[in-house]
């Protein structure tokens, strides 16, 4: 018997939902502007709530805008109306989101925010509703249809949503002049954190770095690497370094054969190598690495050797 193929499902949703984020995209209008605008001068947060599916992306929008440069945090409903709303300032951008525009629990909370003196912005799919009318702003993310079959689980609506909430970060983003620099700098445990915020300094291996002198015979080149773990010997030349690396000495030992072993340091090492001061940060490094296809930096503090950055 013959498999079921689900591509075709697949891809009608993805059509349905294509179709809609472009339907969005053409019904934005000045209002957009003004949602931008407002935040920008704001000296408070944006406080994003929703409710059930729309709490799901709206908890989405706000990890976004704050990670973008944009202050925010989403706060439940529920729990907003039985005492979190003591964290909104009157400065607050509050972001509601509600499909219906009706969400009973966000409802509620208009009052509060009306006399708290808060800047309403509202995410809906109907510009008629409660919602919308109370808002100082409305962006309309009403959709044709839901994925769904039965137009009952929110999919083409939500999707429309989440994107509302990144065509605001990134706008916002823009705006601000945010650089990756800054979003490094809120991400220092991630990679691009690493890059830019970190230097080599702060990785760099420093203790019993593997020091040989330019005779220092072959064996005990080999001993000092081994016991270094680092793949390396760095060399002690009368002016400057020198680096013996794996490859330099399967390169010896293909040169040399059986004689290496009366060799010394000199008769291996690579002559003045690419070196590094303290204090260059992780990106240039990694950069100036893979721009010369090597594995290893000496890292300098003026003229000493001081650690060994690797990838």
């Amino acid at each position: 018997m013959q498999a079921p193929n689900y591509i075709e499902s697949a891809r009608a949703v993805f059509q349905i939902e294509s179709e809609a984020l472009l339907d969005v995209a053409d019904r934005l209008d000045v209002e957009f502007n003004e949602a931008v605008e407002r935040i920008l001068v704001s000296t408070g947060r944006v406080v994003v709530c929703g409710m059930g599916k729309s709490g799901i992306i709206g908890r989405k929008i706000a990890a976004t805008l704050a990670s973008t440069g944009t202050p925010s945090f989403f706060m439940h409903p529920g729990e907003a109306y039985h005492g979190d709303l003591g964290m909104v300032k009157p400065a607050d951008t509050f972001l509601a989101i509600s499909n219906s525009g009706e969400t009973d629990e966000v409802i509620k909370l208009i009052a509060f925010l009306r006399s708290n003196g808060n800047y309403l912005l509202a995410l809906t799919g109907n510009a008629q509703s409660t919602l919308a009318r109370a808002a100082n702003c409305h962006l309309y993310i009403g959709v044709k249809e839901e994925a769904c079959p039965f137009q009952l689980a929110p999919t083409a609506s939500t999707t429309a949503t989440l994107a509302m909430g990144d065509a605001l970060a990134v706008t916002l983003m823009k705006a601000r002049g945010f650089r990756p620099e800054g979003f490094a700098r809120l991400h220092p445990g991630g990679s691009l954190g690493r890059r830019l915020l970190r230097m080599v300094e702060d990785e760099m291996a420093r203790a019993g770095l593997p020091f040989v002198a330019e005779d220092t015979r072959a064996i005990e080149v080999l001993r000092a690497m081994t016991n270094g773990r680092l793949g390396l010997a760095i060399v002690r030349r009368q002016t400057g370094w020198g680096l013996v690396t794996d490859g330099d000495l399967r390169r010896a030992i293909e040169a040399f054969g059986d004689g290496l072993f009366v060799k010394s340091a000199a008769d291996m090492m690579s002559v003045d190598p690419v070196m590094v001061q303290v204090g260059t940060r992780v990106e240039d490094a990694l950069i100036l690495m893979d721009a010369r296809r090597i594995g290893a930096l000496l890292v300098l503090d003026g003229v000493d050797v001081v650690g060994v950055f690797k990838k």
